[in-house]
C-alpha cells in the first residue's frame, strides 16, 4: 500500500486543526452535525444525480482502492519479461506454459497465454491494448465522480450558509444570539470548501495517478510479450523495456542469456 494519500490527508487535517487551536479557537465549534450532514449528504446526492448507477455502485470499491492501491513497480515486470525472453529464446514459447501459470500479474499471465497459444502478434497487441483502453475509461469515470463531488461541495456549503443566515435574520430581535448563529452558519461553507480540497479532489487525483501508473506498466508488458513472441534477444528486450520506464525507475543492465 502506498501511504501518500493517508499521509497527505492527515497532514492537511492536522494543519487545519493546529491553526484553529493556535489562534485560540474552539475546535469543537466546527464539528456541528447539521451542516456536516448537509454538506456530505448534499454533495453525495448531487454527484449521484449526475452519474449512472454503474459508476455509483463502484464508489465504495474505488474509495477503498484509493487508500489501498499499491504503486506498480515496472522494473519488476521488466525483470520477469527479460527472464521469460531468455527462456523462450533457448527453449521456445511452449516452454513458458508452466511458468506462465505461476506469474502473479494477471494481465501478464493472460498475455503470455495468448502468445503461447499461438495467437497472431497483431491480435495479441489489439486484445491487450483494448484491455488497457477499457481500464482507462473505467478508472476515468471513477475519478470523475470524486472530482464532481469536489466541485459540488463548496456550492452545497454555501447553500448551508445561506440557510443558516436565513435563520439568523429571523432572530434579529435577540442580538445576543446573533454572533453564535452567524458563526454556525459559516461552518457549512467551511466544510464544503475543506471537504472538496482535503478529501474529494485529492481522492480523484490519486485515482488518476494510480490508473496512469498501472496502465503504463500494462503497456510495458505488452511490448515485452510482443518481443518475446518475436524471439527477440533478451538483452534487446531489456533495453527496449527500460527505455519505456521513467529515468528514476531504470536499473543497470544485467547479464542475460
Amino acid at each position: 500500500m502506498d501511504p501518500s494519500l493517508i499521509i497527505g490527508v492527515v497532514l492537511a487535517v492536522v494543519a487545519i486543526v493546529g491553526s484553529v487551536t493556535m489562534e485560540g479557537g474552539n475546535i469543537g465549534a466546527i464539528f456541528l452535525i447539521p451542516p456536516m450532514i448537509l454538506v456530505f449528504g448534499g454533495t453525495a446526492g448531487a454527484a449521484i444525480a449526475g452519474a449512472v448507477m454503474r459508476d455509483v455502485s463502484s464508489l465504495p470499491k474505488q474509495l477503498i482502492r484509493a487508500f489501498t492501491a499499491k504503486t506498480p513497480k515496472p522494473d519488476d515486470a521488466v525483470q520477469t519479461l527479460v527472464r521469460l525472453a531468455g527462456r523462450a529464446r533457448r527453449e521456445g514459447l511452449l516452454a513458458l506454459e508452466s511458468e506462465a501459470a505461476e506469474v502473479e500479474d494477471e494481465f501478464l499471465r493472460r498475455g503470455l497465454q495468448l502468445a503461447i497459444d499461438g495467437t497472431d502478434a497483431e491480435e495479441v497487441a489489439i486484445i491487450l491494448s483494448t484491455e488497457v483502453d477499457t481500464k482507462r475509461a473505467i478508472d476515468r469515470a471513477a475519478a470523475k465522480l470524486f472530482a464532481d463531488m469536489g466541485g459540488y461541495a463548496p456550492t452545497i456549503g454555501i447553500i448551508g450558509t445561506v440557510l443558516g443566515l436565513v435563520k439568523v435574520l429571523g432572530h434579529l430581535s435577540a442580538p445576543s444570539k446573533l454572533g453564535a448563529e452567524i458563526a454556525s452558519a459559516f461552518v457549512a461553507t467551511l466544510w464544503g470548501v475543506m471537504s472538496a480540497n482535503v478529501f474529494w479532489l485529492p481522492l480523484a487525483n490519486r485515482l488518476k495517478r494510480v490508473s496512469e501508473a498501472e496502465c503504463e506498466q500494462m503497456e510495458v508488458i505488452i511490448e515485452g510479450i510482443l518481443a518475446i513472441q518475436a524471439g527477440a534477444n533478451p538483452r534487446l528486450v531489456e533495453q527496449k523495456l527500460q527505455s519505456l520506464l521513467p529515468a528514476s525507475s531504470r536499473q543497470p543492465e544485467r547479464d542475460v542469456a
